[in-house]
């Protein structure tokens, strides 16, 4: 049998052997490129990162294990820096409490300007041609040339919009349009919306009293309309700006707590928010059928100021907290970015900006994307897809 072992090794080729390592190589490869592959699909699919993200969520806060290693007059030390956090969260607290009393301040000196605004949209008062001179920047500057034919162009389709039509009032549609140019505002947006919000002349935004609890209210002020007879529709949204005293760590500056709108009395058969549908019913027993007329919700922009109600418990189903924080981001959005520069919303500048912003961020991620693609070149496993 001796022999017979040495006869089989000695008669084994080393070009085989060489073979078999190949194979095992290139098996080795298809298995990681597959296993690639396989990732790659996973990740893809929204139920598997869902699933993930619940699993990294639950372990944000989780202690690591660090701390439990540490000596027991070490974790006294960490004790009194948590202490020490506690009070920076009660002076930031202070600190956005002073910044709002600033807004305050400085809202009562926009708003002079703010109302000039309003009474150029609507047709109170009429710019002088001083008021009205506008001197481009070198990004919007052109030839004298053709700076002449332009203002000839434009002088020649005046004259003739004049005979054809009367001079427009004021800025006809000045605030449809600016919801229509942004995608938070215009998703909201429907078609019957858009007939009313033609009477739109000013949004407000007016800050609580000094010494009051902190809060903000957005004032939609509309002429005299078929639809209702309120000439301002009001939405309020309260703040509060103090650390949590059952998680003091998580303070991040002031947070809405919840919102009020207000009722909107709508002139019969106007009420854009309700609509009537007509359901068929056939009863079990006879065979007859009849015809059910049922009033029920109706997707409209005017819901808003209509939110779902925050319960003293603070519990809510998860469709009142998604409505809820759509409702405080468009709130917050209206205050700070619509209102202060509401005319770059209308000519579409402000929103080239944020535009470019998004830009940016697209380009980084491309770069990153080439990395990814080159580093995938460079792998010797890497199989380029067909």
């Amino acid at each position: 049998m001796a022999d017979l072992d040495n006869k089989d090794q000695t008669e084994i080729d080393p070009a085989d052997m060489e073979d078999v390592e190949e194979v095992e190589e290139e098996e080795t490869g298809e298995d990681n490129s597959k296993a690639r592959q396989l990732t790659m699909q996973m990740m893809q699919n929204p139920q598997i990162l869902a699933a993930l993200q619940e699993r990294l969520d639950g372990l944000v806060g989780s202690p690591s294990g660090y701390m439990e290693s540490l000596p027991k007059v070490v974790k006294r030390r960490v004790n009194a820096l948590k202490n020490l956090q506690v009070k920076c969260a009660h002076i930031e607290a202070k600190f956005y409490e002073e910044v709002h009393e600033l807004e305050r301040k400085y809202a009562a000196l926009y708003q002079p300007l703010f109302d000039k605004r309003s009474e150029i949209v609507r047709a109170a008062y009429e710019p002088t041609d001083e008021e009205c001179e506008w001197k481009p920047d070198e990004e919007e500057e052109l030839t004298v040339s053709k700076q002449e034919e332009m203002k000839e162009k434009a002088k020649v389709e005046e004259e003739k919009k004049d005979e054809e039509k009367e001079d427009p009032k004021g800025i006809p549609e000045f605030w449809l349009t600016v919801f229509k140019n942004v995608d938070l505002l215009s998703e909201m947006l429907q078609e019957h919306d858009e007939p009313i919000l033609k009477h739109l002349q000013d949004i407000k935004v007016k800050f609580s009293d000094a010494g009051q609890p902190m809060s903000f209210t957005l004032e939609f002020h509309f002429e005299p309309n078929d639809f209702f007879t309120n000439t301002v529709l009001t939405k309020t949204y309260k703040m509060r700006s103090e650390p949590d005293e059952s998680d003091p760590f998580s303070f991040d500056g002031p947070e809405i707590m919840g919102c009020t709108g207000c009722t909107i009395e709508w002139n019969k058969g106007k009420n854009i928010t309700l609509k009537t549908i007509k359901k068929k019913q056939k009863h079990k027993g006879r065979g007859t059928v009849r015809t059910v007329t049922k009033t029920v919700p109706n997707d409209s922009f005017f819901n808003f100021f209509s939110p779902p109600e925050v319960p003293e418990s603070g519990e809510m189903d998860e469709d009142s907290e998604a409505v809820l924080a759509a409702d405080f981001e468009i709130g917050h959005f209206i205050r700070e970015r619509i209102v202060p520069r509401a005319v770059l919303y209308f000519t579409g500048e402000a929103i080239e900006d944020d535009d470019d912003d998004y830009d940016e961020e697209g380009e980084e991620a491309d770069d990153e994307e080439g990395e990814e693609e080159a580093d995938e070149e460079n792998d010797p496993d890497y199989e380029p897809k067909v």
